[in-house]
């Protein structure tokens, strides 16, 4: 079978931690790559949804990235019972 070389950029952080879940996956980087290239073949584009973020989205992901408006809980049934109190 014939093969091609692909050459990609990646963080380092970001290539760590994929390969600490692919090796629990029982996957390397080039067979996650293959994968995910079959999966765009056979789906015919990203084999998961890509949209543009709407106006609310956009504007909390702005506030976390400044830091504000950021809310802190020890517990996943407190921040559920604080949405649910905020609406």
């Amino acid at each position: 079978m014939k093969t091609t070389v692909l050459h990609a950029r990646i963080d380092p952080g970001i290539k760590s931690g994929a390969e600490t879940i692919l090796r629990k996956l029982g996957l390397n980087s080039t067979d996650a790559i293959r994968l995910f290239y079959s999966q765009i073949l056979l789906r015919k584009g990203l084999p998961f949804p890509v949209a543009i973020p709407n106006a609310r989205t956009r504007k909390a992901i702005k506030e976390c990235r400044a830091g504000k408006n950021l809310h802190y809980f020890d517990s996943e049934e407190e921040m559920f019972c604080d949405s649910k109190e905020r609406e």
